[in-house]
């Protein structure tokens, strides 16, 4: 467990010099009350009783102590021991907010003690309602400083097991984009021994068909070699236990997964801009699982709505975007269950050079766009600045 991030000096340095100011108020309203009026001496026990508190959130034990001792001398001297109260007080309950439950026992004890010998130096006429006032004040005093200290170690727990599932959402993506670049690079060697094979027995029939061949080649094997530079950056290794796996889904699929959408009760309209063009597996397959979380999402989180997918074909880049106007969750705070989630989004898109951005639209509704280059060019510098951060 980290250690308590200790609260800014500056602050704590208010606050004790501001119980400070309100403690010499009240002591000269001492006369007053019964008791001798504060001099030199006593003035300077009361800022000893309460400045120290300032280092309350670095050092709590040491700070109760230096605020209990002054204490004690300054009601040994016999004057009005209410004047020296606050500073004891905040320091118990930080002892207790901060350090374990037997420390703040110790502390209660003391200061209660310091209670009972100032009714008694002060010879007061019911010893038993200050008895009851030092166990009162005190016992509520730990066990409110026990109930922040459990607090705020369930507020760290929780925050490391929020990291730590998000690093493993990351982890699990990665795998399965390791798998499906594995069938990505599988894809183009079948295609490099086939043209291969073509090439080798036309060489001397047809030569134009043996260049063409051999062109295919030099192309195909140029985007194997980048897939596999890229799945090299995934640390996970494929399960070797895993089951097989069905082709992988292109963009020319979009419709049938529309269809799937639309038969689950959320109706979608499927829109296509520019050219429609072959791109890059490894590119056709980001696009596509993209979009299907975010038609998933919308499926479950966005209630009663309507989604729209807009696919566009840029001379350099594609840009795939899917709206609703529901009112359901934000995509963001989806969690990455059996689904790839939104960091799983992120994770293909920086794969391949792109960026996805998720959050609600300002006319209602949610909104998922994706942007991927689809020049090796444009991928090779996404992957570069990826490296570089």
């Amino acid at each position: 467990m980290r250690p308590r991030t200790p609260r800014p000096l500056v602050v704590d340095a208010l606050i004790a010099s501001a119980m400070a100011l309100v403690a010499v108020l009240l002591g000269r309203e001492s006369r007053s009350q019964g008791w001798p009026e504060l001099d030199a001496p006593a003035y300077l026990l009361v800022a000893l009783a309460h400045l120290p508190v300032a280092l309350r959130g670095r050092h709590p034990v040491t700070a109760f102590a230096a605020v209990e001792a002054a204490a004690a001398v300054y009601v040994t001297l016999g004057y009005w021991p209410v004047v020296c109260t606050f500073g004891c007080l905040l320091a118990l309950y930080t002892v207790a907010a901060t350090r374990s439950l037997r420390a703040a026992l110790v502390c209660a004890g003391c200061l209660a003690a310091l209670w009972v010998y100032a009714g008694v130096v002060s010879h007061t006429p019911s010893m038993a309602s200050v008895l009851g006032q030092a166990l009162l004040y005190c016992s509520v005093l730990v066990w409110f400083g026990h109930l922040a200290r459990r607090s705020a170690e369930l507020t760290r727990r929780l925050r490391a097991e929020q990291a730590e599932r998000a690093r493993r959402a990351v982890a699990e993506e990665r795998g399965r984009i390791a798998r499906e670049l594995h069938d990505v690079v599988a894809h183009h060697m079948s295609v490099i021994s086939v043209q291969a094979g073509l090439a080798r027995f036309v060489l001397d029939s047809a030569p134009a068909k043996a260049r063409d061949a051999l062109g295919t080649i030099a192309d195909t094997s140029g985007e194997a070699l980048e897939e596999l530079r890229r799945m090299l950056h995934v640390l996970r290794e494929e399960d070797p236990g895993s089951p097989g796996r069905a082709p992988m889904p292109t963009l020319a699929r979009l419709g049938d997964l529309v269809e799937r959408v639309r038969a689950g009760g959320l109706p979608v309209d499927l829109a296509v801009e520019g050219p429609e063009r072959p791109l890059p597996p490894g590119v056709e397959l980001c696009a596509y699982r993209v979009v299907q979380e975010a038609l998933t999402n919308a499926l479950k989180h966005a209630g009663p709505a309507r989604a729209r997918v807009e696919l566009r074909y840029g001379a350099q880049e594609l840009t795939a975007r899917v709206t609703d106007d529901g009112g359901g969750t934000d995509p963001a705070r989806v969690p990455a269950g059996a689904g790839h989630g939104l960091i799983g989004m992120r994770e293909r898109a920086k794969l391949y050079g792109g960026a996805v951005s998720a959050g609600p639209r300002s006319g209602g509704g949610y909104e998922v766009l994706l942007t991927l280059p689809t020049s090796a060019a444009g991928r090779g510098r996404g992957s570069a600045a990826d490296a570089e951060r």
